[in-house]
């Protein structure tokens, strides 16, 4: 099934003297004061455990399991594996994971923080994979608003077992989990399926975000250049700011794909040319979200051009009507200064003939200024 050597597990001594060393590691030591600055009661390891399950022949083992009892079953039957989802798991939690599991204490201190940049890393025989995961919020066109929200899923997969790690409402794996316990010819291929099946979902809603924040980008742009557009620009920048959010988020993990669909990572060849097809796909999100960007910055310029040109309509508007009312106002001056020898100051058609010279004088003054388009 694979062209690599596969995983081999690691002794059961040499886990649970891997877990001690984690357990009292300076780095985690570190940690840990770190959290007694705001106390905290102890919250047990089954709180933060959203799903724990052991799989033989890709089917589901009947039965509720804990990661030491999962483990156990599955170690003594010599096949299968566990998979055990975890969601935002504080450092204890997490320690006694890292015990039973054997992980590394530099990626267990990482699952607890959070906020770390998509990348694939090699503990020995377990492999770490991080995944920035997005969703789209629902918002007003006008208002600035959060439009992306992110997160986090960090994977730790071994031989036999599967570790994954949520920050962030929004990234269930509920889903994935049935829809793979319906398929266990797929299963049966080991844990390197369900590493798959994440990454899957996780570039599908990149393309799902990536259509939505698109629809934005074209309803802005149509609304933009419509003739009386109210479209603040803010709005405009708070959009490009998403989509650079968006972008940090899916990009870099470009590089943890290509590293897992090269020949030299321990994964069974089929896992391999699924991992290429979602590479595939995370390519071409990628791109799509480089052009919105592009789109964007164009959006921003023809909206500060815009604006520019409505504020210059407005000054020939102002600069019309002041043209328009200076005449009268000229007129009504120089009669208002009351000297006696001024034509027609003592004749009875004097102030109609003035009103009328007026009115003329500005309605020529009207039709060229619309002529001319500036009213």
């Amino acid at each position: 099934m694979s062209d690599s050597p596969p995983l081999t597990p690691v002794p059961t001594e040499s886990r649970r003297g891997l877990g001690a060393r984690v357990a009292d590691s300076p780095l985690l030591s570190r940690s840990r004061r770190r959290v007694e600055i705001v106390p905290k009661p102890s919250v047990p390891t089954a709180r933060a455990i959203v799903d724990c399950a052991a799989y033989v022949d890709g089917k589901r083992l009947p039965g509720r399991f804990t990661p030491e009892t999962a483990l156990a079953e599955i170690r003594g039957r010599g096949t299968g594996f566990v998979w055990i989802g975890l969601f935002e798991p504080d450092l204890h939690q997490m320690g006694e994971i890292a015990a039973t599991f054997g992980l590394h204490e530099l990626a267990v201190e990482d699952a607890v923080t959070g906020r770390q940049r998509p990348k694939f890393e090699r503990y020995d025989d377990t492999m770490v994979t991080v995944m920035r995961t997005v969703a789209y919020v629902e918002h007003d066109m006008h208002t600035v608003s959060e439009i992306v929200q992110t997160g986090e899923i960090m994977v730790f997969l071994g031989a036999d077992f599967v570790v994954a790690v949520r920050h962030g409402e929004h990234n269930e794996l509920t889903a994935v989990r049935h829809r793979l316990e319906a398929e266990p010819d797929r299963l049966a291929l080991g844990p390197g399926v369900v590493l798959h099946a994440i990454a899957d979902h996780v570039v599908d809603t990149y393309v799902d975000v990536t259509q939505a924040t698109e629809f934005d980008v074209e309803s802005m742009e149509e609304e933009l250049f419509s003739p009386r557009s109210k479209l603040p620009i803010e709005a405009i920048y708070q959009l490009k700011r998403e989509i650079v959010e968006l972008r940090r988020a899916v990009r870099p993990l470009a590089g943890p794909l290509q590293t897992l669909t090269a020949p030299r990572t321990p994964l069974p060849k089929e896992v391999r040319r699924y991992l290429r097809d979602v590479a595939d796909h995370h390519s071409g999100v990628a791109d799509r979200i480089n052009d919105l960007d592009e789109t964007l910055t164009t959006l921003v310029g023809a909206a500060v051009a815009k604006i520019a040109v409505q504020q210059n309509t407005d000054m020939r508007k102002i600069s019309a009507y002041i043209a328009i009312l200076a005449v009268p106002t000229m007129i009504a001056g120089i009669y208002g200064m009351n000297f006696d020898h001024m034509p027609e100051l003592h004749q009875t058609w004097g102030y109609p003939a003035t009103v009328l010279v007026m009115l003329a004088i500005c309605t020529v003054l009207i039709v060229v200024f619309r002529r001319i388009r500036w009213l």
